[in-house]
């Protein structure tokens, strides 16, 4: 069957898909898509938590507080308003995710000798640009543990069925039909079937974008091959307004051996006591207590970019964790994974230096919604998690606040929903009058080298032009470039028969020119976003918007 009829179409199996599914399923049928499998998600590389004030276990913890970390680390570009409604309701969701099965580590597994009246009380961890204790984790596989619950419970779910190796190709709307409606309104998605190379047609009353981040856009990256940005770059060419691209998070603490590639040492290691250190002139030494007083648990930018500047100095290739002052024991159970990989590497946590330099990690821009993920432009279209930009993170993510932001939001989103009926004569032309699918006079391609050479070209070229430190020089190079690749690739995706990786490269430029152009448009520096020819921020920052011209 070519055509899948759902009330919900979930395009991304990460935390904010797989919870706005569980939730949507109250309500109707869910189709919920993912390219690969299920657990092939960026959620499932999370490691260190999910920030939120538990007051009864950190009495020194209050809503507040953690509203003034959030609005701290954002340099002055967070939506207030939106940051207070998302701190508010996270020990609701958090209660949502342990009645789904989800086990947060408790203070008892991390340590034996605690007293036996507080070892069932989760245990809370810091991390930086947090002042206060107030990040749940499972171990150092937070992500992981969250997908295994949620996962499993989809699973189960009668009205939710689950679309594994399907990627998404184009959002349907009223406007891309020619249909003469007042307000454009999204009717589902041309969806490619990975294995039988079909291009199959979801319709749905409501359609929920969750595809994750675009960290595969740079040529270092913490993040999995998933991660190309297609929720937003589907977005964007339907018309959907995009904030704040470039605000793009490098993590400071990216594993650097030569045998293995993306893996993140969690920001939580540093929040148990390790300090990053560089070597010069042959001696190891501290160096983040002169860039900010939290030292090395400043917020990212600060951490990531203090990093980079120290390196340039040294000519070293990368710094180092130190936590030798942790035993063994703590480490092992505290840190498993981390502690595990590191040591099949020959490194160990308790005695050895861990090296490390930053990498691509997180998108704080995005489709603009509000916590509800409702996109404006579109009606009957929410963009939610990090494919959406709610003003949250303002101009620099605080650490945790992503995984908490993506299940508020799938839960507003669903809610929403429910205010928003469709009417009988748009189902009923739904159901009869969108087409299928056509290729046209496509063919097979027979030059996949036009593909890898652009996906590594446009990966090299952003990494070296659009990283860390920035030149307007630089950026009008980078705009230069990415202009020449968009218009071979949409050539010759007009041409060939689509397939996953011309979807990734088409997504990726995309995102490439979205980075450029609203670096291009911020003439100061500011959180992520630091440009060596505006070094001073204004004083009343405001957010980016791309208003994008509809096709």
């Amino acid at each position: 069957m070519s055509t899948v009829r759902s009330d919900y179409l979930v395009i991304g199996s990460g935390l904010a898909g797989l919870f706005a599914a569980i939730e949507a399923a109250k309500h109707g049928r869910v189709a919920l898509v993912t390219k690969r499998q299920v657990e092939e998600c960026n959620t499932v590389w999370a490691q260190g938590g999910i920030s939120c004030v538990m007051a009864e276990i950190n009495g020194g913890d209050s809503f507040e507080t953690h509203v003034l970390d959030t609005l701290e680390a954002g340099a002055g570009l967070c939506n207030e308003e939106v940051v207070r409604a998302i701190v508010a309701a996270a020990p609701a969701r958090i209660r949502d995710l342990i009645d789904l099965g989800v086990n947060f580590t408790t203070r008892g597994e991390v340590d034996h000798a605690c007293p036996e009246e507080i070892k069932d009380q989760y245990d809370l961890t810091r991390e930086g640009g947090h002042s206060e204790r107030r990040i749940l984790h499972a171990g150092d596989i937070t992500g992981a543990e969250l997908i295994r619950a949620l996962a499993a419970y989809a699973r189960r779910h009668p009205n939710i069925v689950i679309f594994e190796n399907l990627h998404a190709v184009d959002l349907i709307t009223t406007r891309r039909l020619g249909w003469d409606d007042p307000q454009d309104q999204c009717l589902g998605a041309y969806i490619l079937d990975n294995e039988s190379g079909r291009v199959r047609t979801f319709l749905a009353s409501h359609t929920l974008l969750a595809c994750g981040g675009a960290g595969k856009v740079y040529q270092f990256t913490t993040n999995p091959d998933t991660a190309t940005g297609d929720g937003i770059a589907m977005a964007c060419r339907a018309g959907a307004d995009i904030a704040n691209m470039e605000f793009f998070q490098f993590h400071p603490t990216c594993l650097f051996h030569h045998e293995v590639k993306n893996f993140l040492i969690s920001e939580a290691v540093r929040g148990e006591g390790a300090v990053l250190k560089v070597i010069k002139k042959g001696r190891l030494v501290e160096f983040m207590d002169k860039y900010h007083a939290l030292g090395s648990l400043a917020p990212r930018d600060i951490v990531a970019r203090a990093i980079d500047r120290e390196l340039k100095e040294s000519g070293q290739k990368c710094v180092y964790l130190d936590i030798r002052q942790r035993d063994t024991e703590y480490l092992q159970r505290r840190f498993p994974k981390i502690f595990e990989t590191l040591k099949n590497l020959g490194i160990d946590m308790a005695k050895d230096l861990i090296p490390v330099v930053p990498a691509a990690h997180y998108c704080c821009g995005g489709v603009k919604t509000g916590i509800d993920g409702a996109v404006d432009l579109i009606s009957r279209l929410y963009a939610i998690g990090e494919t959406a930009c709610t003003g949250l993170h303002g101009a620099n993510r605080l650490a945790s606040n992503s995984l908490l932001e993506a299940v508020v939001m799938a839960h507003e989103a669903i809610a929403h929903s429910l205010t928003a009926p469709v009417s009988d004569s748009l189902r009923q032309r739904q159901e009869n009058a969108v087409p299928q699918w056509t290729s046209g006079k496509a063919v097979d391609s027979d030059e996949q080298v036009v593909i890898t050479h652009n996906w590594q070209e446009i990966r090299s070229f952003m990494w070296d032009y659009v990283g860390i430190f920035r030149t307007t020089k630089r950026l009008q190079r980078a705009k230069r470039r990415i202009r020449s690749i968009q218009n071979e690739i949409e050539l010759y995706y007009w041409n060939f028969l689509i397939t996953p990786d011309l979807i990734e490269l088409r997504s990726l430029a995309c995102i490439g020119e979205l980075i450029i152009d609203s670096a291009l448009s911020r003439r100061e520096s500011l959180g992520l976003h630091y440009n060596l020819d505006f070094p001073e921020c204004s004083a009343s920052p405001q957010p980016s918007i791309l208003k994008r011209i509809k096709d």
